[in-house]
Parts: structure tokens; C-alpha cells; sequence
């Protein structure tokens, strides 16, 4: 006898609901026609990866940098509208927003 046959003999009257699937897609960032751009400088002699140009929330922005930092496992910020990774990672960005369905632009070298 498992648990499920115990508890219908204690609780005869009890309906046990479905649990709720969550159909919605694991992607739920807005996605824009314009690309965004992915540019490379160096500041104060430290190579930094800049993502700008989105138009969406700047909730979705925001989530989208902390997914980006620790699928990378570096580190970075988020200001005025642009997310700062540390580090030169333009292609691995790239391809991982590309996946995303991003429309991806690379400025400079």
C-alpha cells in the first residue's frame, strides 16, 4: 500500500487536484526588431563587453544580464540602459543571444 491508497482511506471525500503545468516559454524576454549591439573597449586598461540598444522593459534588461553573468561566471553591471560583462566574450554573447532569438549587431574590431 503507498502513500497515495493511505491517504484515500483517511481522507475519503478528498478530490485531489492536477498540479498546474506552466506552459509558458522559458524565454519570456521581449524581443525587438532593432538589433542590439555588442561593442568591446577597454576601461582603465580592462578589456569590458557592452550590450545596448534594447528597447524592451528594463526589467527584462536586467534579467537578461544576471542570465548572461552566470552563464559566463564573470562579472558585471547593469547602467544607464547598457550591460557591462567583464571581459572580451562578443562571440560567446553573440551566439547565446542569437539562440535566444536576438537580432545581434557587433560594432568595432
Amino acid at each position: 500500500m503507498d502513500l497515495q491508497d493511505q491517504l484515500k482511506n483517511l481522507f475519503p471525500e478528498h478530490v485531489q487536484e492536477e498540479p498546474e503545468v506552466d506552459n509558458s516559454n522559458e524565454n519570456d524576454i521581449w524581443l525587438q526588431d532593432d538589433p542590439i549591439l555588442c561593442k568591446y573597449e577597454k576601461r582603465k586598461g580592462k578589456p569590458v563587453t557592452i550590450l545596448d540598444g534594447y528597447t524592451g522593459a528594463t526589467e527584462d534588461f536586467k534579467a537578461l544580464a544576471k542570465e548572461l553573468k552566470t552563464k559566463l561566471s564573470v562579472g558585471g553591471s547593469f547602467k544607464d540602459d547598457k550591460i557591462i560583462i567583464q571581459g572580451d566574450y562578443r562571440d560567446k554573447i553573440m551566439t547565446m543571444l542569437k539562440e535566444k532569438g536576438f537580432n545581434v549587431k557587433r560594432v568595432g574590431g
